[in-house]
């Protein structure tokens, strides 16, 4: 019986690991997608017609997507199966690149963001629900491990890539590149992914799902527009109250509804609440890093964007080096300990690039990049796993979609409250081009976001987690 039930185990792990590897192609494809884009802002602006600051605009539009359409991935896995789901949305995902790479207005790039953007709310949080439902929890570390590896790659050849189409051939082949990913990650998910589905049963909350909606769409519009033209600042306080006033509408909508399509109460869960509410600090102001180091890199050093992408791919290197270090480095010191100290070190890693200057020698800058690229990584990973710690398996669905708008929601907010802080130092030394001080205030503003996350994570207790991580055989 017990050589039965190891052969099982060893094939449920073999299996996830299957799934991992064919799902990271979509994973592969949206992070290289969002790296190649940060590399490749000023020549866009330029060719559109704008300044690289507004187009914030094509980051915040496909995250406010995400964030508005990621509730009803998992009513939709469990309905219609993940895998027909995961499919369609790499599709979906790749029409809405073809559609970007032929804009010629930023209009038009943020509609077509926004296309992206609902096919990446389907194809992440599937494809980690299938992992989820897959994976015995003693092992799902180790599997969310597996799955973000190649995931990671993405980011690794992204800037470098996108710098170098950017600059020796157009910007707008940074889209295209997305259709051969797709073609081989549809026909990988119609052969080896096993069809995932749930009970179906519920009824989609749509009430919630309009209030909800309207209440990030408002929200997060109305700061993105908040030190811009007088025209469009006239819209922010409007946009605030709508959202607010939505906001409330939902809390109290969610309290009585049966399936609400955001479910609060799984904030009940004390590592969830940690998880989600600490997460979202600390996104708030790591989050916004892919949005201000090229810039920096290409308007303040005058780097070109194949330069800039060199430099700032070391990030995602260490990002991938960390991947196969998480489960050790947890499993030696607990999550409560990670989570705090490496928060608060990565924060000061963050605060450190403000010390950048155009004479900081180019190997500097990429160990600083390359080491605090490992650590906020670690600091991903361990958040990954602790906010499903104490979720039950019947909740993991719900659980999934929440975490992912808030992960979505706090890096959306990042990107905004960074374009505002830079706005506003700009225009405290007469509104003149940015310089190398606006972004070294904005650096140090964001890590200080960041390190709030660390008195919220040391609220729980040293045990918390402890069954995430993977033990060897006989400990």
């Amino acid at each position: 019986m017990r050589a039965g039930s190891r052969v099982l185990a060893a094939r449920l792990v073999n299996q996830s690991r299957i799934v991992a590897l064919v799902v990271a192609a979509g994973l592969f494809m949206e992070n290289m997608d969002q790296t190649v884009i940060a590399t490749s802002l000023p020549p866009m602006a330029a060719d559109l017609g704008t300044d690289p600051v507004t187009l914030k605009l094509a980051f915040t539009s496909y995250l406010l997507s995400l964030a508005v359409f990621i509730p009803i991935s998992g009513w939709t896995a469990d309905r219609i199966g993940a895998r027909k789901v995961f499919q369609l949305a790499m599709i979906v995902f790749t029409l809405g690149s073809i559609g970007c790479g032929l804009s010629g207005s930023l209009l038009a790039l943020v509609l077509f963001r926004m296309v992206q953007g609902i096919g990446g709310a389907m194809m992440v949080p599937v494809a980690r629900l299938i992992i989820l439902r897959l994976t015995p929890r003693h092992e799902l570390l180790s599997a969310l491990t597996y799955l973000t590896v190649p995931g990671v790659i993405g980011p690794v050849i992204g800037p470098p890539l996108g710098g170098f189409i950017t600059t020796y051939w157009h910007w707008r082949w940074i889209f295209w590149i997305n259709v051969p990913v797709c073609l081989l990650g549809v026909v990988l998910a119609y052969i080896l992914l096993p069809e995932v589905k749930g009970e179906g049963r519920d009824r989609l909350d749509w009430r919630g799902f309009l209030l909800s909606s309207l209440a990030l769409c408002a929200l997060l519009f109305g700061i993105t527009l908040l030190g811009r033209s007088e025209a469009a600042t006239a819209w922010t306080v409007p946009l605030l109250l709508v959202g607010a006033l939505a906001g409330w509408a939902y809390v109290r909508h969610a309290r009585s509804a049966a399936h609400p399509i955001l479910d609060l109460s799984l904030f009940a869960y004390p590592t969830f609440s940690s998880g989600v509410m600490g997460g979202a600090f600390f996104r708030v102001g790591i989050g916004a890093a892919p949005f201000l180091l090229p810039l920096m890199l290409q308007i303040g050093f005058g780097l070109n964007p194949f330069q800039s992408g060199s430099l700032t791919f070391a990030a995602a290197a260490g990002a991938m080096a960390m991947k196969l270090t998480a489960n050790p480095i947890l499993s030696r010191f607990g999550f409560r300990r990670v989570l705090t100290a490496n928060g608060l070190i990565s924060a000061l890693f963050m605060a450190a690039t403000a010390l950048f200057t155009t004479g900081t020698p180019h190997a500097i800058i990429f160990v600083v990049l390359l080491v605090g690229g490992f650590l906020r990584s670690l600091q991903f990973t361990a958040l990954n796993a602790i906010t499903f710690a104490e979720v039950p398996d019947a909740r993991l669905s719900p659980a999934t979609s929440l975490a992912s708008v808030a992960q979505q929601l706090s890096s959306s907010l990042g990107v905004a409250f960074a374009a505002i802080v830079l706005e506003a130092s700009q225009a405290l030394h007469g509104g003149g081009p940015l310089t190398v001080g606006d972004f070294a205030i904005g650096f140090v503003v964001l890590a200080a976001v960041s390190a709030l996350s660390v008195p919220v994570h040391a609220g729980l207790r040293p045990e918390a987690g402890s069954e995430m991580i993977a033990r060897p055989h006989g400990s």
